[in-house]
């Protein structure tokens, strides 16, 4: 009896979530198939009902961050803030500590810039599609800016670079000044003071 199509999604989203921890934590080279499938829970064997290929749900992995983003603040039973206020609130918890010390969580931004650069045409689509995202958060704070395009552009840079360096560093002072510095710049962009 064949599987139904909400269990063949769920099924795809336990690989996807398997394969995004993974590919964070270690990075797309050393991440195989099996792996993926195991941590899942799976077979190998099921993975190609789903994927044509590793290159394939790398470019789900990526892209399935807009849609189950680990810090995305749940506004179910509140209005959103406004443009500005959720802004501001993005910045501040995209540098933040909880954030930065949960790696399988985080953002393929500075997860994965590297494997990205490398990666196939997908990936890169996904990826670039993410940059959109998070400009067009920034931007709809700043739309009655004549450089507002800019600036969220700006902040982008901002905030994705200083996770990115202060990822790299063993120095957990510097970790934590690069991110300080990179949240005092992009909150100064936002509130026009940059």
């Amino acid at each position: 009896m064949p599987y139904s199509s909400e269990h063949k999604a769920q099924t795809r989203e336990r690989i996807v979530h398997a394969a995004r921890r993974l590919f964070n934590r270690h990075g797309f080279e050393q991440v195989s198939i099996d792996r993926v499938m195991s941590e899942a829970g799976l077979t190998r064997g099921g993975f190609y009902h789903h994927f044509d290929s590793k290159d394939e749900l790398y470019a789900a992995a990526v892209a399935s961050f807009s849609t189950c983003n680990p810090f995305k603040p749940d506004f179910k039973d509140v209005p959103p803030p406004a443009p500005e206020e959720l802004a501001r609130m993005l910045v501040d918890i995209y540098l933040s500590d909880e954030v930065f010390d949960n790696i399988e969580a985080h953002c393929p931004l500075y997860a994965l810039p590297g494997d990205v650069a490398r990666a196939g045409l997908s990936p890169q689509k996904a990826y670039t599609q993410l940059i959109r995202n998070l400009v067009y958060v920034y931007a709809g704070a700043l739309a009655h800016e004549a450089d507002g395009e800019r600036r969220a552009q700006a902040i982008v840079a901002l905030c994705v670079g200083g996770m990115v360096l202060a990822r790299t560093t063993d120095d957990a002072v510097l970790r934590r000044s690069l991110r300080a510095a990179a949240r005092e710049q992009a909150l100064a962009l936002l509130q026009g003071d940059a």
